[in-house]
């Protein structure tokens, strides 16, 4: 399921693009951000369905080694263990992840460049050589080998990121995290279950709310506490300051005070975490002091409160 922080991101990044589009309401930046979120949930679909069209790519090698006029021994005798993974078949078989594919409308049908490139490397990869070699037949040993070609192959997958990319532009930054996603499901199948547990799309009912409201209360006091956090930098200039990470300190700030439950630890690790990926090298530290200083201000003012088990 799409984490907080994935959730955090999005919104983030719908902050910035409200700021960078002239005659963006907030209904609009909502629904672009409800739209990347449900994107995201896409990719997680189209990724479970790529192994399987590599592995039927090697059976196609196979059938055509067969087929030859002059065969050779190897032709006539290949090695099946990959096209016959369990997990690859389990995969194939899935009535629901075949229906969400189909409603979703994800193939990999038009990108055979791709495929051939996937399998390609793949025979080089030393995991796959030592699989291939072995002679365990075992459902948990398909199941690693499935799971180490997403984490091992795909995230730096040059050719990969490139159809993603002119497939969504949404896409761009959400490979890594699926791909975990895509792992863990892949390790939670067992041989005697006939059907896959897919993951729901959020851990929970509350947090298409969550992303949502967060997004709106951030854009609704984006002036006030922008002036806020222009007063809290001494002999600072705000307009000196990166603007990822001056939207990174007004979300997180925007989080702080309208989202009672959430510790004001979790709301600064998580927006300290996220400047470490998307803005400056030094973004970290900066916002780590100011985040500080400014949440124990508003918390001493009243403005920050915080309720429910251990936040009282």
């Amino acid at each position: 399921m799409l984490s907080r922080r994935v959730l955090r991101t999005k919104v983030v990044k719908a902050v910035y693009a409200h700021t960078q589009c002239e005659g963006l309401t907030p209904a609009a930046s909502e629904k672009n951000l409800v739209a990347s979120i449900d994107k995201a949930y896409d990719l997680y679909f189209h990724l479970l369905a790529l192994v399987p069209e590599i592995a039927e790519y090697a059976a196609e090698r196979i059938r055509i080694g067969e087929n030859k006029k002059l065969p050779t021994y190897d032709d006539l005798h290949p090695n099946r263990k990959f096209v016959e993974n369990k997990v690859i078949a389990r995969l194939n078989e899935d009535e629901e992840l075949q229906a969400q594919l189909k409603a979703r409308k994800l193939s990999w049908a038009n990108h055979r460049d791709l495929i051939v490139a996937l399998y390609n490397a793949l025979i080089r990869q030393p995991f796959y050589m030592k699989y291939m070699a072995s002679d365990e037949r075992s459902f948990r040993e398909d199941a690693q080998l499935v799971s180490d070609i997403y984490m091992t192959m795909l995230e730096e997958f040059e050719p990969l990121d490139r159809v993603l990319e002119e497939q969504s532009i949404l896409w761009n930054d959400d490979l890594g995290f699926l791909l975990t996603m895509v792992s863990r499901t892949i390790l939670s199948m067992r041989e005697a279950h006939e059907t896959i547990k897919l993951m729901p799309q959020f851990k929970s009912e509350e947090d298409l709310d969550y992303a949502k409201s967060l997004l709106r209360n951030t854009i609704a006091g984006f002036e006030r506490i922008s002036l806020l956090l222009d007063n809290s930098m001494q002999n600072w200039d705000i307009e000196r300051v990166a603007l990822m990470d001056q939207i990174i300190l007004i979300t997180a700030i925007a989080e702080a005070e309208n989202f009672p439950s959430i510790p004001v630890r979790v709301t600064m690790n998580e927006y300290i975490d996220i400047a470490k990926c998307y803005s400056t090298d030094s973004s970290g530290g900066f916002i780590n002091g100011l985040l500080d200083r400014i949440i124990a201000r508003l918390t001493d003012e009243g403005k920050i409160v915080k309720s429910g088990k251990g936040l009282l």
